[in-house]
């Protein structure tokens, strides 16, 4: 069995506070509270074509929801979402700061007002070919690019969680942090991508980038990889795979105080796509019985 599609959010744990501006530093609860989600890269070709029976296998593997890419179709997965009483946790969408390109798809407004009410984070990456990653000449206009994008979510009610992406304008986290503190929105936010934070660090740093990050981060994503490793193959794999250590790097999480979110990477990796998701569920699953374990009495 195969499972498809742009992206995958789900979540096998209760819910953080998420309906909050920001997910700042809270006291830890007893055990884990975060949502667990695919993104689109996780969920690879499949023969579950539809919406509708993409939402129904999600709902049999015990997923509580979608985080699909970009602005098409928006509708017909809100309704086959609702169908199986699962959630759009984030919508994957995307801002460009060169002039002779739009800042953003025009579709995002009629979008925004779609997901108005649904606590629907925009996870926004930020392009330039103009402006090299990680350099601050472009913030000028970023900030302007995200205040926007901002000001409509704020009007539906919704955040925006700056996406850092190898090779991006936005690449680091330290990147998205300093992009949110000169927004000045209270709904814009930043993500922290192990798998890019791996790619660009080789694990330096975790828990200084980290506790920099938490007054505003409100996604993190997770996947299985090795500390060493270069190339893709190896810096993302089924989440319980590779040597890098995702229990304590959750745990990290949890000792901080971080209750959002918390999404699966999936680039690249090879075999079944419903039996990659069902070991990495698995996986989460282990890793949150420990978590909870710690708390035991």
């Amino acid at each position: 069995m195969r499972l498809s599609l742009l992206i995958l959010a789900a979540a096998i744990l209760p819910a953080g506070p998420q309906s909050q501006p920001t997910t700042s530093s809270q006291p830890a609860a007893r055990g884990p509270m975060n949502t667990f989600f695919a993104l689109a890269n996780a969920t690879g070709e499949t023969e579950h074509a539809s919406y509708e029976a993409q939402a129904k296998l999600m709902r049999e593997l015990g997923y509580a929801g979608w985080a699909p890419i970009g602005v098409q179709n928006v509708p017909e997965m809100l309704k086959a979402l609702d169908a199986q009483g699962l959630k759009m946790f984030a919508l994957y969408v995307g801002a460009n700061l060169d002039p002779d390109q739009p800042p953003y798809d025009p579709k995002l407004k009629d979008v925004i007002h779609t997901l108005e009410g649904r606590d629907t984070i925009l996870w926004l990456y930020v392009l330039s070919k103009k402006h090299k990653p990680s350099s601050t000449d472009g913030d000028e206009r970023a900030v302007t690019i995200i205040r926007q994008i901002a000001d409509l979510a704020a009007k539906a009610h919704l955040r925006v969680a700056l996406y850092p992406h190898v090779g991006f304008y936005v690449a680091r986290v330290e990147d998205a942090v300093r992009l949110t503190r000169k927004s000045e929105r209270p709904n814009v936010g930043v993500t922290f991508n192990l798998c890019h934070w791996l790619s660009l660090d080789h694990g330096k740093n975790m828990e200084p980038l980290l506790r920099m990050a938490l007054p505003h981060l409100l996604l993190v994503t997770i996947n299985g990889a090795d500390s060493e490793g270069t190339g893709w193959d190896r810096l993302i794999q089924v989440l319980g795979r590779g040597d890098f250590d995702v229990y304590g790097f959750l745990k990290t999480l949890k000792k901080l105080g971080y209750t959002g979110p918390i999404g699966l990477q999936g680039y690249g990796l090879k075999g079944d796509v419903y039996e990659n998701l069902k070991a990495s569920m698995n996986a989460w699953q282990t890793y949150a019985a420990r978590l909870a374990a710690k708390d035991a009495p």
